[in-house]
């Protein structure tokens, strides 16, 4: 009996064995439905659109090689991104599923007068989408192609894509300018001219007076200058002093070499924008009022605050003049006991001793952290004609020299080759000097 047994289960068990392997070898499911696309197009092969947003912007666009333009209500550039993915979706698109074949009434579905049409060219055949509303639970937009009374539903989200009104369409940059090459920033106003150039990596202020820039404030600067979009276009453009820019409030350059690409700025708009336009072009249009802002800021906070460049790490030689007398701090390569090469201070001036090279450190840290919280002018009486301190620092074949003193309580400090002086907290001076004091 059990070899009866064992040969009922082989008999059972080889055919559920063999469809295992079977299904096995068919890979994991797939239950999503199959959906039929709405056109059988490639994105790259459609070479005109047309679209009707629901705001009644009607609005054609033609490829001109791999770019969009937009070719009617007016010829401009158009927003590539936008452009693209409008004619990718297309290509893509596909029917959530039929609702009706063939409707007695299309005013239920929005479909009678359609809110957003779109419509392609490609090898000459025109196909045109036509959308109506949205379903109940919002999920979907009713759908029909102009050829066909059938009634579908695409996805909602796809409203954002396809509903655009000729300025959305557009290339709302305001200057054509590559942002990696610029070197030059000039901001005109009827009171002064501020000047910015790039040298070495670094920028620079050249105008109204030398001196060094905090890169990160002129860099940000540039960056939303570069990069600066409009909010709107204005219609009738004719009369510049209407907008203020007859004569310009402002005049922002920027360039790289003699390219320049110049900015004018005028009155004020509405929802906190301003009257702006590109000089090489006669459209006017509206931009952001806060860059106004910071274009109108004094030059003094672009300046660099930090005093020193040098830092303890790279620092070759300090030297320090203070009541007269001068204290001279140079770094040397030694070997230690085994042989290794180690840096090593030491003073060399008034005399040549051994010194502590943490305690060394500390003074240039202590000097270093030096920073303006603000600046005054020459004729200001800041006590440096008769400084408190003179520190100096070589570092990496450079040197920088920097002045401290008092006025009725005040910190300033000038940096050689820098117009003006810097105000800066007494309490710095106080820790420069208490550093010195602690090599004695």
């Amino acid at each position: 009996m059990r070899g009866v047994r064992l040969l009922i289960l082989l008999l059972i068990a080889i055919p559920i064995g063999w469809y295992a392997y079977h299904d096995s070898k068919k890979g994991p499911g797939d239950d999503t439905p199959k959906r039929d696309k709405v056109f059988s197009v490639e994105a790259n092969k459609i070479d005109e659109i047309e679209i009707k947003a629901d705001s009644g912007d009607r609005t054609s666009l033609k490829r001109k090689g791999t770019d969009w333009e937009i070719v009617q209500p007016v010829s401009a550039p158009s927003d590539q991104s936008s452009v693209s993915g409008i004619a990718s979706n297309l290509a893509s698109l596909e029917i959530q599923r039929v609702i009706d074949e063939n409707p007695a009434d299309l005013k239920e579905f929005g479909l009678a007068s359609p809110r957003i049409e779109v419509a392609y060219k490609s090898g000459g055949q025109e196909r045109r989408l036509q959308i109506g509303d949205k379903t109940p639970t919002g999920s979907d937009l009713y759908a029909k192609l102009a050829d066909s009374k059938r009634v579908f539903l695409i996805p909602a989200y796809l409203e954002s894509t396809f509903n655009h009104g000729t300025f959305d369409l557009r290339d709302k940059t305001v200057l054509k300018v590559d942002r990696e090459k610029l070197d030059k920033l000039e901001v005109v106003t009827d009171k002064r001219t501020e000047r910015f150039e790039k040298k070495e990596g670094d920028w620079q202020i050249a105008e109204p007076a030398v001196g060094r820039a905090e890169f990160s404030a002129v860099d940000n600067l540039v960056s939303r200058i570069s990069s600066l979009q409009m909010k709107s276009i204005v219609n009738d453009a004719a009369d510049l002093k209407k907008y203020g820019l007859e004569k310009p409030a402002l005049t922002v350059r920027v360039g790289s070499g003699s390219s320049l690409a110049t900015l004018q700025i005028g009155g004020a708009a509405e929802s906190g924008s301003v009257y702006a336009k590109d000089a090489a072009r006669p459209a006017v249009f509206t931009i952001e009022s806060s860059l106004v802002d910071d274009l109108k800021k004094d030059p003094s906070e672009y300046r660099l605050k930090d005093l020193f460049d040098a830092r303890s790490f790279n620092t070759t030689r300090v030297e320090i003049v203070r009541n007269g007398q001068t204290t001279v701090f140079e770094k040397t390569k030694t070997k230690d006991k085994d042989g290794k090469e180690q840096d090593k201070w030491r003073q060399t001036a008034p005399a040549a001793k051994d010194v502590d090279g943490a305690k060394v450190e500390a003074v240039i840290s202590a000097a270093s952290a030096a920073r303006a919280n603000g600046f005054v002018d020459s004729t200001a009486k800041t006590g440096l004609d008769t400084p408190e301190l003179t520190v100096a620092f070589t570092y990496d074949g450079k040197q920088e020299r920097v002045l401290f003193a008092r006025a009725a309580g005040t910190g300033y400090a000038s940096r050689a080759g820098n117009p003006g002086a810097a105000k800066i907290d007494a309490s710095t001076i106080d820790a420069i000097v208490k550093a010195l004091e602690d090599l004695k």
